[in-house]
């Protein structure tokens, strides 16, 4: 390589979204680098509009113009752009095209008491193997249950689903395409048939004809329209389909020499898995609630969704508002001080799914278990990252039961492992390495899906090479392991 490529990625989380150029740039050797630069970031958050929650997707529409205008402005010349963003939710299109309403929010209260419902008419065990998916509330399956029994207009007059990240690149590029991983965080993919399950959908009365045969990771498809370029005043540029589920992107980016891994990418979620060519549809998976979800380069990823650091997030918030704006460094620093294994707390209880005041809900879980109630923000910190280190290692032991494996160590990625007091923690609970970085690793596996497609790479173990040499991995290795097997005896007690 001779002269500097580079692609936008747009990586948007459930709290906010980013704008980043990557440039594979020329070096000694015949050997490119990756380089990320940060152009643009943004805040995003729900928005209660009487009795329900939805995304303000206009708003995020406005946020990633803004980023192509700056990437342009900033003297960049990308080939092409691409998005990805949270699972499982959506917006419907009319037969004019047009947007029916704001996207309901994953977290509304719309899908309580749906998994069971459904369960009852379909069969949990047939409906696992004709989805692979980890029955969570906020599937897509259970919005449009909801949204079905609610006798939602919306239905009845939408001719398109796209989910978020194809609707925010529909408005961008006119053109409708539903993204494969993307596809299969719905819980109406069926990974056998690697198909759309019509016979669930007629079966519980949401209409089928609204789906797109989905398209892989790598695709290009279309440009910025006119009506886009002229008003940003920008060149067009190319459009890809990548693991648009961020999930799929952060995986793609996981610096894994090896063909068998264990990984954790870290966030607002945490979801903790290993990398398949094919999705592992048995009662073993089922009865540990594992997930088949699809990945880069035609593979899935079973993989566990794991509450994650949105209990520090909320904390957070609510102390805030109660006029305490401590970073999360500075809460940190106080769960360091706070006395080991206090209290714990199971992550997952979906009491924490959406709690009006979450250390409260914290305080009460422990309360309720009849443990020594955490009171200082410092304990509740602690609480919160030596329970989650714990249930990471029960998911760790869960994935070797099920692929029959073993794990020398767990690659961390994702903007939690800025948390090293949490890798750390991860480390002592497995008893193992822990190996941490790159940090944006859904916008880097989203750059490197870009580079696959336009040719600048040939395939992902090239893009994984890049990655290694291009980004720096901190190692921790395990301390302390005869308190942190006491602690997960307990914690397994606690948690069954």
């Amino acid at each position: 390589m001779n002269k500097t490529a580079s692609v936008l990625a747009f990586d948007l989380g459930a709290s906010s979204g980013r704008a980043l150029i990557g440039e594979l740039t020329p070096a000694q050797g015949g050997n490119p680098e990756l380089k990320i630069t940060e152009i643009h970031r943004f805040s995003n958050g729900p928005v209660h509009i009487g009795n329900h929650l939805h995304w303000d997707i206009l708003l995020l529409l406005q946020e990633v113009k803004a980023g192509i205008r700056k990437a342009f402005q900033a003297g960049f010349q990308p080939e092409s752009f691409s998005i990805d963003t949270w699972g499982v939710d959506f917006g419907l299109l009319d037969r004019n095209g047009e947007l029916m309403g704001n996207p309901y929010h994953y977290r509304d209260s719309q899908t309580e008491g749906l998994i069971e419902e459904v369960n009852d008419l379909i069969g949990k065990e047939k409906l696992f193997l004709q989805s692979g998916l980890q029955f969570m509330p906020f599937n897509t399956l259970y919005q449009l249950y909801a949204m079905v029994k609610a006798k939602s207009p919306k239905l009845e007059q939408a001719e398109t689903l796209l989910l978020t990240p194809d609707l925010l690149m529909y408005f961008l590029t006119g053109e409708k395409v539903c993204e494969f991983t993307m596809a299969t965080t719905t819980q109406l993919f069926d990974p056998t048939t690697r198909s759309w399950n019509t016979g669930l959908m007629d079966q519980l009365g949401i209409p089928s004809s609204m789906l797109l045969k989905p398209i892989l990771p790598g695709t290009q498809f279309g440009q910025l329209t006119d009506a886009v370029c002229e008003e940003l005043d920008v060149p067009a540029i190319k459009a890809v389909a990548v693991g648009s589920h961020d999930t799929a992107s952060a995986i793609a980016a996981v610096p894994t020499r090896s063909a068998t891994f264990v990984y954790l990418a870290c966030g607002t979620w945490s979801l903790l898995g290993t990398e398949q060519q094919q999705a592992s549809l048995t009662l073993e998976t089922l009865e540990n609630n594992y997930s088949n979800e699809g990945g880069v380069g035609d593979t899935y990823q079973m993989l566990k969704n794991i509450m994650g650091l949105w209990l520090l997030q909320e904390c957070k918030r609510e102390w805030e508002a109660k006029g305490n704006n401590k970073s999360f460094t500075e809460l940190v620093e106080l769960a360091k001080g706070a006395i080991a294994f206090r209290s714990l707390i199971d992550p997952d209880d979906l009491r924490f799914m959406s709690p009006k005041d979450m250390p409260e809900e914290i305080r009460a879980y422990c309360r309720e278990t009849k443990q020594l109630i955490p009171q200082s923000e410092g304990e509740v910190v602690r609480c919160i990252l030596e329970s989650l280190a714990l249930r990471y290692r029960a998911s760790v032991e869960q994935a070797e039961k099920i692929t029959e494996s073993v794990y020398e160590g767990l690659h961390m990625v994702g903007g939690g492992i800025q948390n090293e007091l949490l890798c750390q923690f991860t480390a002592n609970a497995i008893g193992r390495p822990v190996w941490a970085g790159p940090i944006e690793a859904s916008a880097i596996g989203n750059m490197l899906v870009q580079f696959t497609a336009i040719d600048r790479l040939a395939d992902m173990g090239e893009a994984r090479e890049l990655v290694r040499r291009s980004f720096p991995v901190l190692t921790y290795e395990p301390k302390e392991l005869a308190v942190w097997e006491e602690a997960y005896n307990r914690f397994t007690a606690l948690a069954k």
